[in-house]
């Protein structure tokens, strides 16, 4: 997966990640007894992402260059194997700490 080369790009990224993360709590959702220990974390996952995103849209999101990693990476770390989309993570995660790919 490519780096986003505009901001407009990169607000889409975390829009779909969002929107992955709700289609896995839904398959959660149809047997929840049995991922009982991953729910919680998927929804922080949610909750971070839903706030990067607004933040995103209102103005308020600053990159971080050569800062730390987003802390929703932690979390995708441990329950990675349960997302097909953490190379897209990664990519929000790399975005955001190295900026936009500008070069053609």
């Amino acid at each position: 997966m490519k780096q986003p080369k505009t901001v407009d790009e990169y607000i889409d990224l975390v829009h779909q990640a969002v929107y992955e993360v709700d289609e896995l709590m839904s398959i959660f959702g149809d047997d929840a007894e049995a991922y009982e220990g991953v729910i919680p974390l998927v929804a922080q996952l949610d909750a971070e992402l839903r706030k990067m995103y607004d933040d995103m849209i209102s103005g308020r999101y600053e990159f971080d260059p050569n800062g730390p990693d987003l802390p929703f990476m932690a979390l995708a770390d441990k329950i990675g194997r349960y997302m097909t989309f953490k190379p897209l993570l990664s990519v929000i995660n790399q975005t955001h700490r190295h900026g936009l790919d500008v070069a053609d």
